[in-house]
């Protein structure tokens, strides 16, 4: 009862949410270290894909070395997030293209959307709760 794909999704997304705050955490501590170049998390577009909202509705499926090999879905069916870096964007002097004012935006799109995916899951343990109790009697 509690292994549904919702709950499931839910997880995930508020484990590349705190992922994400780490990178986040990461390029803001490393604002003056010479040559650093930040990192972000590239999760929904995967997520979308897994979901089959790509163009064509195909979902994420693994490379086989063989045609005859049994089709498998990729991570165990489930898009994981990616930890990417853009190398040729530098914008000081020393190397280091972290922008501050982007990574500040950043954090407060991502608390926002932490905050709002522990809701959905409180919402969704509160509608068990209600069924295990009887709905409410």
């Amino acid at each position: 009862m509690l292994d549904s794909y919702h709950l499931n999704i839910l997880e995930r997304s508020l484990d590349v949410a705190a992922l994400r705050h780490r990178m986040i955490a990461n390029n803001i501590a490393n604002i003056d270290t010479p040559q650093y170049k930040s990192k972000q998390v590239v999760f929904e577009q995967l997520l979308q894909q897994e979901l089959g909202g790509t163009p064509g509705g195909q979902r994420l499926a693994a490379y086989r070395t063989h045609e005859r090999h049994l089709p498998f879905p990729m991570s165990n069916g489930y898009a994981q997030p990616q930890i990417v870096s853009n190398p040729n964007q530098i914008v000081q002097s020393n190397g280091n293209n972290v922008d501050l004012e982007f990574e500040m935006n950043e954090l407060a799109k991502n608390q926002i959307w932490y905050n709002g995916l522990t809701q959905l899951t409180a919402g969704s343990f509160q509608k068990l709760k209600t069924v295990i109790q009887g709905g409410g009697k």
